[in-house]
């Protein structure tokens, strides 16, 4: 009797934990390695968190040492500060299956874009628009969630 009592509690634990992963990968939050637009080579790990209903993104790592490590081309607060650490993402907001209304920053250039992110295969991937003006005069990136 005890043992199946104890198989039922661990079995019960196991789907607890099964359905607690299965939430995470239903959310932005986390951390994501983005590519160069050019060379589609890793370039920087970003952390996404959410506070109050609204997700922004932080530089976490560089993985591409070989640009800038500051802000140069930046025209706000963040002009010559280092870009490790920058928050590059604001202002998203879940609106059904997508995530809009906010803003990216490309350190590279120093513009600053609207922003629409959506989760692709099953949380493993994060399709971000970034456009001027309508998405349809933009540009789309994928990155890949870190486990």
């Amino acid at each position: 009797m005890k043992k199946t009592i104890f198989k039922l509690v661990f079995a019960t634990i196991l789907g607890l934990g099964g359905v607690a992963s299965a939430q995470t990968s239903d959310s932005i939050t986390g951390l994501w390695k983005t590519f160069d637009d050019e060379t589609n080579q890793p370039a920087a790990l970003v952390q996404i968190i959410e506070k109050n209903g609204v997700f922004s993104g932080s530089i976490t790592k560089l993985l591409d040492t070989s640009g800038p490590s500051t802000c140069e081309k930046c025209t706000d607060s963040r002009k010559g500060k280092p870009i490790l650490g920058m928050e590059i993402l604001s202002g998203l907001k879940k609106i059904g299956e997508s995530y809009s209304g906010g803003q990216i920053l490309d350190p590279d250039d120093g513009e600053i874009y609207k922003a629409e992110m959506k989760l692709k295969d099953q949380g493993a991937k994060l399709d971000l628009r970034a456009y001027i003006g309508i998405p349809l005069l933009g540009r789309t990136q994928t990155w890949i969630r870190e486990k």
